[in-house]
């Protein structure tokens, strides 16, 4: 593998790493939350499961990463951002979070390492791949579970007009821009990292297949978050 592409891979690895050991803090927080607004105990331990495989998913990637040449690693993050924004009740920016996390987040990790795991490459690699894999579904359900019970207590509509700046953390930086060549090609995909194009597909997919409607079923409008989509795709932003 050319040294640059090793470079690259290694970078991956270490960027999943970081996002999984954020998540592991996230779902810890979710757990208590969850638990404090007596959520089905179901749901709560789900995401105390899941802030445990997080964690055990970071060691995973710091050992791929590791296995491509990285010799450093970022510090381990002590806290998880709230995204939620603080104006609304404690109730709403939980459901906020989980929905981000898990029903967007979550889902769009399941397509991403659906679509890898399509290609043959080393069976390290490709373990790795399925491990986490099989977490991140546990987890997407999580969130649809959580929004479904939600929604049976009450409108979840004000989730509509947020949409836009959930899938704004939800992707990686400059998802959208053009004439990026990120190393792209079939190497890549073998070694677990998904091409920019490739990238962008995907995540577009997943939206429009999965995401979207769960969300209309459970009665929040997507208009919004269609048109963020849609403006993106236009600008390259």
């Amino acid at each position: 593998m050319p040294d640059a592409l090793r470079q690259f891979v290694a970078e991956t690895w270490v960027f999943r790493r970081q996002e999984e050991l954020e998540a592991g803090l996230r779902f810890a927080r979710m757990a208590g939350a969850l638990e404090q607004l007596a959520t089905p105990e179901t749901l709560v331990e789900l995401a105390r499961r899941a802030a445990e495989d997080e964690r055990r998913h970071a060691g995973m990637c710091e050992l791929m990463a590791r296995t491509y040449g990285q010799k450093v690693m970022p510090p381990v993050p002590l806290v998880a951002r709230e995204t939620a924004p603080q104006a609304l009740g404690f109730r709403e920016r939980v459901l906020y979070e989980v929905v981000a996390a898990c029903c967007i987040s979550e889902t769009e990790s399941t397509a991403g390492l659906t679509s890898v795991l399509a290609v043959d490459g080393p069976p390290r690699v490709r373990a790795v791949l399925r491990d986490i894999l099989r977490d991140e579904v546990a987890h997407s359900r999580l969130g649809w579970g959580y929004l479904a019970h939600a929604a049976k207590s009450g409108s979840v509509a004000f989730l509509s007009p947020y949409l836009p700046e959930m899938l704004e953390e939800s992707v990686s930086p400059r998802l959208f821009a053009k004439g990026l060549s990120d190393a792209e090609g079939s190497m890549l995909l073998a070694h677990g990292v998904l091409p920019h194009a490739r990238k962008l597909e995907v995540f577009i997919q997943a939206l429009h297949d999965v995401v979207f409607p769960g969300l209309e079923r459970c009665g929040v409008d997507t208009t919004p978050g269609r048109q963020w989509v849609e403006h993106c795709r236009r600008s390259g932003a």
